[in-house]
This record gives structure tokens, C-alpha cells and sequence, in this order.
């Protein structure tokens, strides 16, 4: 990562409000709410977004759902490489036209994805699988986008599934160093939220296993196309430079499924709200007394590192589903 704050190369004209209206009518396209479609039509916007990532030219950056290309362009004109991953086929397929008309001379930095995001996998996103689809109408051919993998993610999430497609990218994508996504307002303040807020729940203590988490501004709806009926955050994600606990996904799994028992029963304390994913209340109490959380406690008190050593003194005691008789 370059820093807190990214540097144009000033060789992309951005997308207005007239752009984007005449790509969609070109495209005959009619955004959806099942596909969470609201399209950024001013150029501040993406601009402060990409500003507040901080990429740079080391970066290679994923985007989630480019949709007209209104965010790819400042991407590409502060990052090294932009991998999109666009599930609509006549979106993916119009992006790269667009971006070698509007930013020629960084066309060649883009690799477009034609996937659902909940379903890519890391190795697709190195090298080995995705393809850079040419802007000109040539056979798309492998993308090489180095040894090292993808380092920071930005992207302006579909509401209905940001939590989701950010928590399976972190997963997914172990080189990246940053995240910096729009969601929904009342979202971006759930995975923001500190322990013992209102707010704080299982999305906080998931994004909270992977880096720092914190809100870093806030996006009105009126430069949105259609526009919609929330305000937007931003959330920023670093993470650690050292990780203070084991990021596998065997780990990990046990840590997510503590989480997500404790808030399934949130009123509860941990001895009974874990009482079914460790067998009983009497073995929840036992890993909770391992791992020095007071029993009495609830969900929302503890933070990503008590669900850790919860899970880990779990797994010394042999307590927990995976332990248990099918």
C-alpha cells in the first residue's frame, strides 16, 4: 500500500450522470433490487473512495460488482491492476469497451471476472483462472496478474449481499492488506460497531477476525442512479500486520460458529446461549471458564479475540459439534 491517500494519474475521464444514463439506455438496461443495482454517477464520489483505499501503483485491487465501469475508471488511474468480478455477462462485456475508450493508455491494467463473487476463489484471482477479456473483441487470453496475489479490495458492495461477499473475499484472498467498501449505512455501522454497542453482533466480530475495522465516512443516496431508499457507509478494513491468531479456515470456522451461536440467543448469557453448539450448558461453561470469559456474560460484551480463545480452549477440551458423535 502506497499510504492514506492515493495518487490520479489523471489519464481516465471519469463517468457523469449523462454517461451513465446513455450506457444503460445503450445496454437496454433497467437496474434491479434483486441485484442491488444502484450505479455512483458523480466523480467526487469515486474519487474519495478510491482517495481513502489509498492504492497505488504496487496495488493490484479486486472490485466487486463494477456495474457501468463508474468506479473501475478512478481505480485504474491510481492502482497498478483492477481485477472486476461482474456477475451480468452484458455488464462484463461492456466494461472493458469502456475503459478503452475512456481511459486507453491503463486498458490493459483490467481483468474482468464474469462470476458471482460468492463463488470465486482465491486461486481464481491470481493468475491461474481468470481471464482479461479484450476490449477489442479478440479471444480472451490468461491474465497475469504475478505470484503475489490481489492486495486491497474496494468496492461499492450490492446491499443485499455485502456482508457476505466481503467476509468469503477476506476468506478467499489472504494477500489482501486493505478493504475499503460502500454498504448501507445501518451495515457499515454493524461491522464498525465496538462491543457492548447496540449494533455489535456477528458481522463485527467476523470482520474483526481478519484486521481493525472502522467507519470512514458516510456516502448520500442522491449520487446513486436509481436512487436509493438508504444512506451509505464506508468501512475500511486493515489487516493485522502481525495476525494475532491463526487466519486458517479450520480456525476460523470454529471461531464463526462460537459467534454465531452466542447471537443467536443474544438476550441469553454464553453458558446458555452456547449450550447447544457444545452439547450442554455445563461443557459451555467449561470452555468458557478455559478461555477466562465469565459464563454470566453475553455475546455482545466479548470481542473477536474472546470468540478466539473461546474456540481455542474448545478445541483443547475436545467440546464443540466437531467433537461430538454424528
Amino acid at each position: 500500500m502506497t499510504g492514506p491517500d492515493a495518487t490520479f494519474r489523471g489519464q481516465a475521464d471519469l463517468l457523469g450522470p449523462q454517461e451513465v444514463r446513455a450506457l444503460a439506455e445503450e445496454l437496454d438496461l433497467k437496474p434491479t433490487k434483486s441485484k442491488g443495482q444502484n450505479f455512483v454517477h458523480d466523480a467526487n464520489t469515486v474519487r474519495r473512495i478510491v482517495t481513502v483505499s489509498g492504492v497505488g501503483p504496487g496495488d493490484t485491487v479486486v472490485e466487486v460488482g463494477p456495474g457501468l465501469g463508474s468506479l473501475t475508471l478512478p481505480l485504474l488511474d491510481a492502482a497498478g491492476r483492477v481485477v472486476a468480478i461482474e456477475i451480468d455477462p452484458v455488464l462484463a462485456g461492456r466494461l472493458p469497451r469502456t475503459v478503452a475508450e475512456r481511459a486507453p493508455e491503463l486498458a490493459g491494467n483490467l481483468t474482468v471476472v464474469t462470476a458471482d463473487a460468492l463463488d470465486v476463489r482465491g486461486a481464481d484471482l491470481q493468475g491461474a483462472d481468470p481471464y482479461r477479456v479484450d476490449p477489442h473483441g479478440a479471444d480472451p487470453h490468461r491474465a497475469d496478474l504475478g505470484e503475489t496475489g490481489p492486495t486491497a479490495l474496494v468496492a461499492n458492495l450490492p446491499y443485499n449481499v455485502s456482508v457476505p461477499v466481503l467476509l468469503h473475499l477476506l476468506a478467499e484472498v489472504p494477500t489482501l492488506r486493505t478493504a475499503l467498501v460502500m454498504v448501507q449505512l445501518e451495515v457499515a455501522d454493524r461491522l464498525a460497531a465496538p462491543p457492548g454497542s447496540r449494533v455489535y453482533g456477528v458481522p463485527s466480530v467476523k470482520a474483526g477476525f481478519f484486521g481493525t475495522v472502522r467507519r470512514t465516512g458516510t456516502v448520500g443516496r442522491n449520487v446513486f442512479w436509481p436512487v436509493p431508499n438508504v444512506e451509505s457507509g464506508l468501512v475500511r478494513i486493515d489487516a493485522y500486520e502481525t495476525p494475532p491468531w491463526d487466519l486458517g479456515e479450520a480456525h476460523r470456522k470454529r471461531v464463526f460458529a462460537v459467534a454465531d451461536a452466542a447471537f443467536a440467543q443474544r438476550r441469553k448469557t454464553l453458558r446458555a446461549a452456547l449450550s447447544g453448539w457444545a452439547g450442554s450448558a455445563a461443557e459451555a461453561e467449561f470452555a468458557l471458564v478455559e478461555a477466562g470469559v465469565d459464563p454470566k456474560t453475553r455475546g455482545e460484551q466479548l470481542t473477536t479475540a474472546d470468540y478466539v480463545r473461546i474456540a481455542e480452549a474448545a478445541r483443547r477440551l475436545g467440546i464443540g459439534p466437531a467433537h461430538r458423535e454424528p
